[in-house]
C-alpha cells in the first residue's frame, strides 16, 4: 500500500521518514516532490567497463541552466536528503518532466529500508532540453512493508552507496567483482 500525505506526515513525526529540506507545499496526496540539486557528474570515458571503477567529473549547473543532449548520460542528484527506516521509497519522474522527454532513472527507482542519503539520478533526454538547479524533478512514493527487515541498507557491510553526500555517485558495480 502507498502512504497518503497524512501518513507521510505522521511517519515524519515518528522519524521513520526524513526529508530535508522539507516544505509542506511539495507534499502531494500520496507523494513528495523532490528537486534537482546543483551538482551533475559525467563519466570521463566514452566506453564504460562494469569490472572497473569508471571515474567521473563533477560540475555545477549554471544559474542560466544547462542544456542536456541525447546520447549522453548525466548523473544528477536530488536537493533533498532522505531517510527511510520503515517503508520502501520509490522515486519516479514527474509527468511534467516526462513530457519534456527527460528520464530521471534508467533502472534505480526503488530504494531500500535504511537508505539515508540524497538520490543519484540517471538522467537521459530524448531531445535537447535545458534544466535548472532546484527545479522539481521527481516524486517519492512510500510503500508499506510486510514483515520485519533483518538488516537495513545503512547497516549492511557491503552496501555500496552509504557514504553521505550532496553530489551524484557513479556506479559501484565494479565492487561486485572483488
Amino acid at each position: 500500500m502507498i502512504l497518503s500525505d497524512k501518513k507521510i506526515l505522521g511517519e515524519m513525526k515518528l522519524g521513520t521518514i526524513v526529508i530535508k529540506p522539507f516544505k509542506r507545499k511539495y507534499l502531494g496526496s500520496n507523494s513528495y516532490d523532490v528537486h534537482l540539486g546543483e551538482w551533475f557528474a559525467m563519466y570521463d570515458e566514452e566506453i564504460l567497463d562494469c569490472r572497473h571503477h569508471n571515474k567521473v567529473h563533477y560540475f555545477k549547473i549554471p544559474k542560466e541552466g544547462l542544456i542536456l543532449v541525447p546520447s549522453k548520460l548525466y548523473l544528477g542528484v536530488t536537493k533533498e536528503y532522505t531517510e527511510t527506516h520503515a517503508h520502501v521509497p520509490f522515486l519516479e519522474g514527474k509527468s511534467s518532466i516526462g513530457r519534456l522527454g527527460i528520464d530521471i532513472h534508467a533502472t534505480a527507482g526503488k530504494g531500500d529500508i535504511g537508505f539515508c542519503n540524497t538520490w543519484t539520478l540517471e538522467i537521459s533526454v530524448r531531445q535537447p532540453v535545458k534544466v535548472y538547479a532546484d527545479m522539481p524533478i521527481g516524486q517519492l512514493i512510500y510503500f508499506e512493508v510486510s514483515g520485519e527487515v533483518e538488516i537495513p541498507y545503512n547497516q549492511k557491510k557491503g552496501a555500496k552507496y552509504n557514504k553521505r553526500g550532496t553530489k551524484p555517485v557513479e556506479s559501484m558495480m565494479w565492487k561486485n567483482f572483488k
